[in-house]
């Protein structure tokens, strides 16, 4: 058919480009993570992520003001907790005055009408650094779930739109979604870490929580025991399905960009909305190589975040995300 088809005619000018482009980002794509510690007027930069912060409440309510102001809606909230309030239980996480409950009032006094999503896992309460309860060498299962449904009403009594179990143990949703329903709290949404990977990019993240697992005899060293093999395919949609089938209301892919062949077999078989969070190692990688002048960091940053909407995402959790919506808008 040469020459009477050309696919460059498409492509010839920026107008053109616009107006065939199959996949756009938008402002509401976009989930906020954010980082809280306890104190006044606290915004500590995280080392291993440059230009991404940890904030006090005051400071909080700030940067909330500002994410709605620039069409970003939703967050997702993770606390700092001090070491002498951590324990093998979480028992600092159903504290109804405990930071992250003070967090989603203080959001929510701020801006009633954003969305607030929580962590639930026990790593940020654990004095090993796990998402559940250690005993004899081994992250338990069953008992790690029932703490994670009083977490979870918990954050539903304070005043999160949606929780987000991150652990990855056997059966939580369901355990959650009975918990909640029971407590009257049939509106609160789940959203499902369904397919977490034991994944070499979530570094950052566990420096900006202090949360890595801790090397002492008789603890595990990692978290394979309970995250997925980064080897795994078909295991992924088993994960999702059996949260779906427990109560899930959205799934998410963790970490992003590595997995986006997940992403994609995830969309095909469900039909629920399917969540990316594009992980603290995903940024920081970015944020190094363009301060060396090897990247160009807003070129990057955007083709990176359009390859994941394309591969499926309906909800991208990132921390380029103010980042992002300054370039779009």
């Amino acid at each position: 058919m040469f020459p009477l088809i050309r696919n460059r005619r498409l492509r010839q000018n920026e107008a053109i480009r616009r107006l065939v482009r199959e996949t756009y980002i938008t402002p509401n794509d976009f989930l906020v993570p954010l980082f809280v510690v306890e104190g006044k007027n606290v915004k500590e930069e995280i080392t291993s992520m440059p230009n991404y912060y940890r904030f006090s409440l005051d400071l909080l309510e700030k940067e909330v003001k500002d994410l709605w102001q620039m069409g970003l809606c939703a967050v997702l909230l993770f606390v700092k907790v001090p070491d002498n309030l951590k324990d093998n239980k979480g028992t600092e996480a159903l504290n109804p005055k405990g930071l992250m409950q003070r967090a989603i009032k203080t959001v929510k006094n701020a801006c009633p009408d954003m969305l607030v999503m929580t962590d639930v896992a026990l790593d940020p309460y654990s004095c090993y650094g796990h998402d559940g309860i250690v005993a004899e060498g081994k992250i338990l299962n069953d008992e790690t779930t029932e703490v994670l449904a009083e977490m979870s009403v918990s954050h539903a009594q304070a005043g999160a739109d949606i929780v987000a179990p991150s652990d990855m143990m056997d059966g939580r949703i369901l355990t959650l979604r009975e918990a909640l329903e029971d407590e009257g709290y049939t509106d609160t949404g789940i959203m499902s870490y369904s397919a977490k990977y034991a994944s070499a990019f979530y570094g950052p993240f566990r420096d900006a929580l202090d949360s890595a697992p801790v090397a002492i005899k008789d603890v595990p060293k990692d978290k394979q025991t309970y995250q997925m093999d980064p080897a795994n395919r078909r295991e992924a949609i088993k994960e999702t399905e059996m949260d779906i089938d427990e109560g899930a209301d959205i799934v998410m892919v963790k970490p992003g960009l590595c997995y986006l062949d997940i992403v994609r077999d995830i969309k095909d078989a469900v039909e629920v909305p399917v969540a990316v969070y594009q992980v603290s190692g995903e940024y920081a990688m970015l944020k190094a190589a363009a301060e060396k002048g090897w990247l160009n960091h807003d070129a990057v940053m955007l083709e990176q975040l359009t390859a994941i909407k394309r591969a499926g995402a309906d909800i991208i959790a990132s921390y380029f995300a103010k980042d992002a919506v300054k370039l779009i808008s």
